[in-house]
Parts: C-alpha cells; sequence; structure tokens
C-alpha cells in the first residue's frame, strides 16, 4: 500500500536535515513507485539510494526518468492520461531541482493511492 504523503512536510525535513531525509523520502518514493506500477521486483529503495551515492548521482537521472515511466504506465492503468512525466522528472533532476522532481512524484502517488476514478485532493 502506497502511503500519502504531505509534500510540504518532506521538502522542509530534507531542508533542516541537510538532505538525509531527503534519502529516506527518495527510498520510500522507488518502493511506492514499484508499488503502483505492479514492479515489486524492481530495485527496492534502499538500493535506489545507494546507486545514486557511489554514482555521484547519475543513477539518480536514470532512476527519476524509469519513475515518471511507471507512475505514467500506472496513471494510464487507473484511466488517467499519460503525461510524459519521465522527461519531467530527468529534467529537473538534470538540472539540480532533483526535490522539485520528488515533490511532483509524491503528488502523482499521493493521487494513485486514492483509487481508481477518485480525485485526491490532498494538501501540498
Amino acid at each position: 500500500m502506497v502511503q500519502n504523503r504531505n509534500i510540504a512536510i518532506c521538502i522542509i525535513l530534507s531542508i533542516v536535515t541537510c538532505g538525509l531525509y531527503g534519502l529516506y523520502w527518495m527510498a520510500c518514493l522507488a518502493n511506492d513507485v514499484n508499488t503502483v506500477s505492479g514492479r515489486q521486483g524492481d530495485l527496492s529503495g534502499g538500493m535506489v539510494v545507494v546507486l545514486s551515492i557511489v554514482t555521484c548521482n547519475i543513477f539518480h537521472l536514470y532512476w527519476a526518468y524509469t519513475a515518471g515511466e511507471k507512475i505514467d504506465t500506472a496513471r494510464q492503468a487507473h484511466g488517467m492520461p499519460s503525461q510524459s512525466s519521465g522527461l519531467i522528472y530527468l529534467l529537473l533532476a538534470l538540472f539540480g531541482f532533483g526535490i522539485v522532481a520528488w515533490a511532483l512524484m509524491q503528488n502523482e502517488l499521493n493521487q494513485l493511492s486514492a483509487g481508481p476514478g477518485q480525485n485526491y485532493g490532498g494538501t501540498v
């Protein structure tokens, strides 16, 4: 099950903890993206974080793109239109706005966790 998270609190905690909470949030995002896309066999969130650190953030760019593609697949499965999220997340991460990409991913996950046909009006 995907947990709804308050995006503002996640961003504030990431800043206050000098990015440590951001690593935890990224791991949770990776696990949640795998859950909503039905691909639990893909890399776990912990492994995504480790590979991102070891490759000096190069793997994070790849993961951002594939996470967007998985979210688009889940959106289509829920009867929602695709948004080419992979490219958007990749470009944001590439230009140093990875936390914005994470916030957008979390927003999509919050909407998808509300269930098919429901419009989640969660807080930002």
